[in-house]
């Protein structure tokens, strides 16, 4: 084990080496390589509540090619059961808590190399970016998503797994496996299927491979990569707050991308999936239609995709999806018939979003694509929603939602109950929902979330008041008040920050105090940097 061949003092790895063995380890087992499993079960969230299983299929793999296993645990929110109550602001914050209490272990015990046993929103952006930082070899298994709702059941939700539409979870599992951090079919071979406990059992295997052969994340990491992995994200339709995550793991792997970087590539890359929130399809239906492989070898019909990307299967990009193809087109379009000629999220710039805000298009109406209307302005998410439910808000109408980015919120809520209630009151055709929040991946409407700079840190939408036409044009990639530049100064060189809405404990104060803005990833950054 590196963590006793590099103790300086002899007596220390001495002393290390009855702490192992106190716990049953044998001297063979500390003779070999120790293997970090990264295991984030808990009993709270649907997707992480199997992957003890997982783990112990990794382990399984660990320990026949030669490994010797050690598992510790990271938190885990389920974003579900913080919705629509104050618990919301944890869940984007316990990101960078998930990455700093990885580096803590694995630095702490001087392990090996380290497998990322992952299923929901921030825990696997949160993992990855932990593998970025270390830079020690690493490898990233999801828990899979659930089985599509059967039209018999009586519940929408069967089972174990990622919640089975292409919100944020799977999205993120897509991400993993797409810029090659996760073996192929990572992204959506069911959490029920027994095809993953077997590639858990490889993906335990292959991270002795990667020891060996010296590969490490950043290598994988590259400019090109995420290139590829926004393509895809475009092209299936991938949750918004993708962006975010990959904005914040690049950043630990060194390589500068910004927003600009997805308006292009979203602008020339077509949709060829259309996956539930917006559409009729589930993750396992892209499963049984031949998975991102057939969705990548449409893209590279028309050169969209750096075919020789490595990735940590030992393979490029371009072997990996030699020879797929769809066999469900309605699930899987080809490039030359796509569901729509731009990928699924679009980038809007203008007077209320200086440095940009992000829509999910794919999720909208044809009819809300372009529209302007008058501000109804909330400082809180709930104030919204009571409003709609007490019939205030009316066709027409701009719901204005501030205060509640990375900083104001703290925490950088998702508005799933603001675009939830939207819904239910039936007004997703007649009104739009602007935010310095975010949304969740299962959002759907006319829903404009990270508008940068946020209200807390002086944007713009601070000062936005009721009654302020809000115009909107997506196809423009517009995002305007009707306001002169004039007015815009005078009521910001008028406006003041106001003290938080809620009251916090001490994680979030620091986290409002260090957080960037949403157009950056919402990474943290200390005052010097």
């Amino acid at each position: 084990m590196k963590l006793l061949d590099e103790m300086p003092v002899k007596g220390f790895s001495a002393f290390a080496e009855l702490l192992l063995y106190a716990m049953g380890r044998t001297p063979e087992e500390i003779a070999r390589p120790g293997i970090a499993i990264v295991n984030s079960q808990n009993e709270l969230v649907p997707g992480h509540i199997h992957l003890d299983d997982i783990a112990s299929a990794v382990r399984d793999g660990i320990v026949s090619a030669g490994g010797t296993p050690f598992e510790f645990s990271t938190i885990a929110i389920c974003d579900g059961l913080a919705m629509g109550h104050a618990g919301m602001c944890y869940p984007l914050a316990s990101r960078e808590l998930i990455a700093d209490s990885i580096e803590a272990m694995i630095l702490a015990h001087n392990l090996d190399a380290m497998v990322l046993v992952t299923g929901c929103d921030k825990i696997t952006p949160g993992m990855m970016m932990a593998a970025a930082r270390l830079d020690i070899p690493a490898i990233v298994i999801n828990g899979g998503p659930m089985l599509a709702p059967r039209a018999a059941s009586k519940v929408p939700l069967i089972g174990c797994g990622s919640c089975p539409g292409l919100y944020t979870a799977n999205s993120m599992a897509c991400v993993a496996e797409v810029l090659g951090l996760a073996l192929p079919w990572n992204s959506c071979i069911p959490a029920a299927h027994g095809a993953r406990r077997q590639l858990a059992r490889r993906t335990g295997v292959r991270i002795m491979g990667l020891l060996r052969e010296g590969t490490i994340p950043r290598q994988i990491l590259t400019r090109e990569a995420f290139e590829n992995v926004i393509t895809v994200d475009m092209a299936i339709g991938g949750s918004s707050n993708t962006i975010l995550h990959l904005m914040a793991l690049a950043d630990e792997a060194g390589i500068n991308i910004d927003l600009e970087l997805f308006a292009q590539i979203g602008h020339r890359t077509p949709r060829l999936c259309d996956l539930n929130p917006a559409g009729a399809y589930f993750l396992e239906d892209l499963y049984e239609a031949g998975g991102l492989q057939a969705v990548m070898a449409e893209l590279s019909k028309k050169n969209l995709l750096h075919l020789d990307a490595l990735t940590l299967s030992g393979q490029t990009l371009g072997e990996i999806i030699e020879g797929a193809q769809s066999t469900r087109p309605e699930v899987i379009r080809s490039i030359e018939e796509p569901y729509s000629p731009e990928g699924g999220l679009a980038i809007l710039y203008g007077n209320l979003a200086p440095d940009g805000a992000v829509v999910k298009q794919s999720a909208v109406k044809p009819e809300m694509f372009k529209h302007s209307g008058p501000a109804r302005v909330f400082d809180l998410e709930e104030d919204a929603v009571t409003a709609m439910l007490d019939g205030k808000i009316h066709s027409g109408d701009v719901v204005v939602i501030r205060y509640e980015g990375p900083k104001g919120g703290p925490g950088f809520r998702e508005m799933l109950m603001a675009t939830s209630t939207i819904l239910a009151v039936e007004l997703e055709a007649e009104v739009a929902l602007v935010t310095d929040g975010r949304f969740s991946g299962a959002t759907a409407g006319a829903a404009i979330g990270h508008v940068s700079p946020e209200a807390m840190a002086g944007g713009p939408i601070a000062i936005v008041e009721e009654g302020d036409i809000i115009e909107i044009d997506i196809p423009s990639r517009k995002l305007n008040v009707r306001l002169s530049q004039e007015e815009i100064q005078g009521r910001l060189a008028r406006w003041s920050p106001p003290p938080l809405k809620r009251e916090v404990k001490s994680y979030l104060r620091r986290y409002s105090r260090l957080v960037t803005s949403a157009s950056t990833g919402a990474i943290l950054r200390t005052p010097e940097e």
